[in-house]
């Protein structure tokens, strides 16, 4: 069955990103480990909080690659180490978070077990931008875009 497009209408041009974004996000595992918040901490601020009891800085990893947030986190086994019962697993785990254009990482910190990432999203600033009409010289042929445009 072919997919309906969200983005098939004639008034909305160049939105080709948001539906291959949306492509993304439905494919992303729905594991739940780690348990995470997010949260709006000001105005134009946002929280990520992921619950990583037993992951060390070092276990850690965030990278931020296009508009998605990776964070990674890695145990490895103490081979030192023997369990008479062993409930706390050493697992790995990946989770991804599609930001909007224009989002600012400003920083993680790891702190009694949870992983906090602040992030920021900045004022957008209005543009408006006037377009010189101009009239075709002849009717030779369709008027060349590149030139029609102005900064």
């Amino acid at each position: 069955m072919p997919r309906v497009s969200v983005f098939n209408s004639p008034f909305l041009l160049g939105f080709e990103q948001f539906e291959q974004t949306l492509d993304r996000i439905s494919k992303m595992s729905a594991e739940g480990y780690p348990p995470y918040n997010i949260e709006q901490v000001g105005t134009n601020s946002l929280r990520i909080t992921l619950a990583v009891a037993g992951f060390t800085e070092a276990d850690l990893s965030i990278e931020l690659e296009d508009n998605q947030l990776l964070i990674r986190g890695r145990q490895t086994d103490d081979a030192d180490r023997v369990y008479l019962h062993r409930g706390i697993a050493a697992r790995q785990f990946q989770r991804s978070f599609v930001l909007a254009e224009g989002i600012e990482i400003v920083g993680a910190e790891l702190d009694n077990g949870l992983l906090h990432v602040d992030l920021v999203r900045p004022e957008p600033e209005p543009r408006v931008q006037k377009i010189k009409i101009k009239r075709r010289a002849s009717k030779a042929g369709p008027m060349d875009v590149t030139a029609a445009r102005t900064p």
